[in-house]
């Protein structure tokens, strides 16, 4: 063996091989430092991407449309036996003085489809805080009041511009309109010509006193249309041409509808809020109704059981195993696994559930309970190398110190080792919760995936969990609830970011430096 204190061992650092040698091992690390700094950039640049993709397309469900509107408190229909008795205001027609309002604002709808389109503007639960402004205070019945009335989600999406771009320049001249409702023409001088009109796509309207014209034709310099709003008159007028972007067979509201809300848009009865429903209701069919209130309460009985039942099995099972169990061939097996235990798919987890939760023990379907316990088997064997980890960490002079002061080797693991090894504890707890909240395929299988309206009020109630809303939401057809699913992953995500937060925070708060 050569001495590399030798004297006669020649250390070349000046020529210039050596100098080379330098240069190249100087250039290696720089191409090391570049390269992990590209790896962590384009992996920013992918998650905000992400992120910014999900709030964008959240951001119409943070907000709700209404009608803010003055309606006549009409007795006939409000208080239907008359004695102005809580039980019969409760049982009144709020949706009748509501839609004759409506019509009073929007005239034209005279036929049973036009009228069935127009009350299709508002939700079916629209009137209810009118009927709750009439309950708190009966002494407005009779009267007109000031209300605000929810829409529904398709007309929420138009005024939130996602339905479509309306396009409005002003025309040349005057035209003359041969009626005032029905189909008509539109004539002017010299002849006019609509450029780039096709009769489907895009939707082409003309804007003349008072009323839209749907444009369905044109012929020598006149155009033939049908009226989607009475004309005030047939006199000669300065118009505007209105061109919907989006065709109406690529949309759910129709040029009428359409037209409506933006004849209320401009009349300014329309008003946006922050949509409170979202956090206080639970799951709807009507997308303007849902929210996530029961599948967040469902989530949250679900971590408890989780917490509960794997906390203190996992780590007593990692104080047995990593301080008292005897090194043989069966603790051997044990410990392999439950390593093999936590690379086990998610969803064979949710095939055992349902075989012995659910179909041997008869534990009732759908509820948070049984849910807990199929993730808590699925967070055990975390919990369980994690804790084992965090024991290991403790130095052996912590255990030997104790032992030398005449501890028993029970109480220098209780009172000495396991406090110091806590933060890893939690830490580990707290991550594979949150892995745990995320999870959506075994609570699929145990039938977490039912359309459950109620907010449960406890861990035996039928509920769902975030993660299963989001996956429900998204299957669902209406474009109002694509918005409501980036909603809910932007609060899961919330949720997971806490949860680990709080275990970066405890591991620093409670880490101790060997």
């Amino acid at each position: 063996m050569t001495d590399i204190s030798s004297p006669n061992r020649v250390f070349d650092v000046t020529s210039d091989a050596a100098r080379a040698r330098v240069r190249k091992r100087y250039r290696a690390e720089a191409r090391f430092r570049a390269y992990g700094i590209a790896a962590i950039g384009f992996a920013a640049l992918f998650l905000v991407a992400l992120i910014t993709d999900v709030v964008y397309r959240a951001a119409p469900a943070f907000t709700t449309s209404w009608l803010s509107i003055e309606v006549p408190a009409t007795p006939s229909d409000i208080d239907p036996k008359g004695d102005g008795s809580v039980e019969s205001i409760a049982s009144g027609n709020f949706d009748a003085p509501v839609r004759a309002r409506l019509a009073e604002l929007l005239p034209g709808a005279n036929d049973r489809v036009a009228r069935r389109q127009l009350n299709a503007l508002i939700s079916s639960s629209g009137t209810e805080g009118f009927r709750d402004q009439i309950l708190r205070d009966r002494d407005l019945v009779g009267k007109t009041v000031n209300t605000r009335v929810l829409l529904s989600d398709d007309a929420d999406l138009f005024v939130k511009g996602q339905a479509t771009d309306v396009v409005e320049r002003a025309g040349a001249g005057q035209l003359t309109p041969s009626g005032t409702e029905g189909t008509i023409t539109l004539s002017g001088a010299p002849p006019l010509r609509v450029s780039g009109f096709a009769s489907a796509d895009p939707s082409t309207l003309v804007r003349i006193s008072g009323g839209w014209v749907k444009i369905t034709g044109q012929q020598d310099g006149v155009l033939t249309g049908d009226v989607m709003m009475p004309l005030r008159d047939t006199a000669a007028a300065d118009w505007k041409l209105v061109t919907f972007e989006t065709s109406e067979g690529s949309r759910r509201l129709g040029d009428r509808e359409v037209v409506w809300l933006q004849t209320l848009t401009e009349q300014g009865v329309i008003e946006r809020s922050f949509n409170w429903r979202f956090f206080t209701n639970g799951d709807s069919r009507e997308a303007e109704l849902a929210g996530i209130l029961g599948a967040l309460s469902g989530s949250l009985f679900t971590m408890m059981i989780t917490l509960v039942l794997c906390l203190p099995t996992g780590v007593a099972a990692a104080i047995y195993l990593q301080e008292f169990a005897p090194k043989n061939k069966w603790t051997d097996l044990i410990e392999v696994n439950i390593n093999n235990l936590a690379a086990v798919p998610s969803i064979i987890f949710g095939l055992l559930g349902l075989a012995v939760f659910l179909n041997f023990f008869g534990l009732p379907r759908s509820t948070p309970l049984v849910g807990g316990l199929v993730l808590a088997l699925l967070v055990l064997p975390t919990i369980i190398i994690a804790s084992r980890a965090a024991l290991a960490a403790v130095p052996p002079s912590i255990r030997e110190g104790a032992l030398g002061v005449g501890a028993s080797h029970q109480q220098a693991i209780f009172h000495h080792v396991l406090p110091l090894a806590m933060p890893g504890i939690l830490t580990g707890t707290i991550i594979g919760m949150a892995h745990a909240l995320g999870e959506t395929a075994p609570l699929l299988l145990i039938g977490m995936v039912a359309f459950i309206v109620d907010v449960p009020s406890g861990p035996t109630d039928a509920a769902t969990a975030l993660p299963v809303q989001i996956y429900l939401w998204s299957d669902l057809p209406e474009a109002a609830f694509a918005a409501k699913t980036a909603a809910a992953i932007i609060v899961l995500l919330l949720f997971l970011f806490i949860m680990n937060g709080l275990a970066i925070f405890l591991r620093r708060r409670f880490e101790r430096r060997w």
